[in-house]
């Protein structure tokens, strides 16, 4: 099997150096000429909690050739446009895509790459590159899981063939419900993340601070309510099932922070992606992530007050007009829970 891993950042560098140790044909594909550079001249690099040297085959997407069997896909969002019909001339017949990315993506990545060849999936856990070459993996190797599935929910033998292969990085589960695992996904991502990116920092300094997790608390609430009126059944997360959150934050918030802060344990050093693309001066996925969930909120009538706030934050430290720090959650207005009950 030829397997190309489009878009090596942090995870995706991960991903390539595992598979590539275990023996497949991977090909390791970027636009950062520099990583790409690194990787091929020096090999690849994973420290943190794991640590691992691999020579490995890198790329350019000029460079690609011939047809691949998998495109692992992990580019970001808003490159989709360049990235994917890059891709679609090494796309056989019987070739598979799966998108790992943040968000909601499959239906875009389907329109460029045929909903025939497009598979999903959540990556539940983080890295961090620290120059061109050398990823970071900041979560415990133990996590290191993915849920993948079809984009109808059957279990095919294709299905089970990526799941072989992601197996040597990890541990892929199969799902028959994509489209609620993605939600579960976004809500960490909108959450969590949404609040390390605008605070600038990690995920510890986000759960130890009570204002800062209560502000997570309610976008999680804006996040579940809003799924649930557009009709999509999420899935739970480590043992959390939604409704579970829902119904402590309606009787004792304490026990939430404290139920949230040991979920989110292995995430204290891990850092946003969001914010590790704006501390490289580069755009962030903040319409995939926070403000996919605006928009989807306003069509489904629900109020996500502190979402709109965080996505606004965002977008201003983006656009030049704000820094990512610890005094922006000054700016959060939280209203009571009552509001959404």
């Amino acid at each position: 099997m030829r397997i190309a891993i489009v878009g090596v950042g942090s995870l995706g560098t991960v991903v390539g150096t595992m598979l590539t140790k275990a023996g497949l044909d991977v090909s390791m594909v970027d636009a950062n000429q520099e990583h790409v550079a690194a990787l091929s001249q020096k090999g690849s690099k994973v420290v943190g909690m794991l640590d691992i040297t691999q020579q490995v085959r890198a790329v350019t997407p000029d460079k690609m050739e011939g047809i691949y069997d998998l495109v692992i896909y992990l580019v970001k969002a808003f490159y989709d446009e360049q990235a994917l019909p890059q891709v679609l001339p090494h796309l056989g017949e019987d070739s598979v895509l799966i998108t790992l990315q943040n968000g909601i993506p499959e239906e875009k990545v389907a329109s460029f790459v045929g909903r025939e060849r497009t598979l999903g999936g959540t990556v539940m856990w983080a890295a961090e590159l620290l120059e061109p070459g050398v990823s970071r993996m900041t979560t415990d190797p133990d996590q290191m899981d993915y849920d993948i599935g079809e984009l109808d929910g059957k279990i095919t033998e294709r299905i089970k063939r990526v799941k072989s292969v992601l197996d040597h990085a990890g541990t892929a589960h199969i799902t028959e419900n994509l489209q609620g695992l993605r939600w579960t996904k976004l809500l960490f991502n909108v959450g969590g993340s949404g609040l390390s990116t605008v605070l600038g920092v990690a995920g510890g300094e986000v759960m130890n601070h009570d204002k800062a997790i209560d502000a997570v608390i309610h976008i999680l609430i804006e996040t579940i309510l809003t799924a649930r009126a557009l009709g999509v059944k999420m899935e739970p997360i480590r043992g959390l099932d939604m409704g579970v959150i829902l119904d402590i934050a309606r009787q004792d918030m304490g026990n939430l922070r404290s139920l949230l802060r040991n979920t989110a344990s292995d995430f204290q050093d891990s850092k946003a992606s969001m914010l590790q693309d704006l501390e490289k001066g580069r755009p962030c996925e903040v319409e995939s992530l926070n403000g996919y969930l605006a928009e989807m909120a306003s069509r489904a009538g629900v109020a996500a007050p502190v979402n709109d706030q965080v996505t606004k934050i965002i977008r201003e430290i983006q656009d030049g007009k704000r820094l990512y720090q610890f005094s922006n959650l000054d700016l959060l207005e939280l209203p009571p829970l009552s509001i959404y009950f």
